[in-house]
């Protein structure tokens, strides 16, 4: 059984306990973001660490798994201003209380890189941050993502909340001479999605992403595998077996 060790420290964005759990002992800190609604252990529960087991025994990656707050943000019908307020208090809960405590207890410098990874919304949440930050974040691989949030808009208000949490809204909008564009592309990652059962959204969006990214000049990869791929756990672990090395041991 991997070594794990849980914790639950207290968010001022979010005034509420949030836990979280760690793995590994060594190696690049990654970030991991659960599916819609998800909870921290939800990759543990589907053995993805037993899957991974290969690079953390070897001391070249150790992850950290958080909770999301979904339920009150994009999965909510409510008003979309104090939803997407909410979100951005989660995104400041991430950058300025998780992540400077995993670093501390994984015994890194607060000012090394890490690396970040997500399935389904996961994924759109892990690709959001590595465009936001991409001075902590400088390793992604993102599964079967949506990047155009404004489905989960009902009420039509496109706020600033929703705009900075929405790549396919900022993104678009980036100058080509963006500092940052030089920065993704010193940056690795990869975004992934199948052609299969219930990837039709996601396959739009990752197709209507790489476009932009190659008019703005952002060098990052794209893959989309084949119709047999749906959008499920055995794709996603068939992917993070191709792509996970290729990223980790560059």
């Amino acid at each position: 059984m991997m070594e794990s060790r849980y914790y639950k420290e207290h968010s001022s964005y979010l005034d509420r306990d949030m836990e979280f759990k760690m793995y590994g002992y060594d190696g690049i800190l990654c970030l991991i973001i659960p599916c819609q609604n998800g909870r921290f252990f939800e990759w543990e529960d589907r053995k993805m660490f037993d899957l991974m087991s290969k690079w953390i025994d070897a001391g070249q990656i150790q992850f950290v798994t958080i909770d999301t707050i979904d339920a009150e943000t994009w999965s909510s019908h409510e008003a979309s201003g104090p939803r997407m307020a909410q979100h951005e208090n989660w995104v400041n809960y991430i950058m300025n209380e998780l992540v400077p405590s995993a670093l501390k207890k994984a015994k890194k410098s607060l000012d090394e890189n890490m690396m970040i990874m997500g399935a389904s919304m996961g994924a759109t949440h892990a690709a959001n941050l590595f465009f936001r930050f991409p001075d902590r974040f400088s390793k992604l691989i993102a599964l079967s993502g949506v990047y155009d949030l404004s489905r989960y808009i009902y009420d039509n208000n496109f706020d600033g909340n929703f705009y900075q949490n929405s790549p396919l809204a900022y993104l678009p909008n980036m100058n080509i001479h963006h500092n940052y564009i030089q920065k993704y592309n010193s940056n690795q990652a990869c975004f992934v999605v199948g052609q299969g059962a219930w990837e039709d959204v996601c396959l739009d969006d990752l197709r209507r992403l790489a476009d932009v990214m190659y008019q703005k000049g952002i060098q990052i990869p794209s893959y989309f595998w084949g119709e047999d791929t749906p959008h499920d756990w055995p794709s996603w672990e068939q992917q993070i077996l191709t792509y996970l090395p290729e990223i980790i041991e560059e």
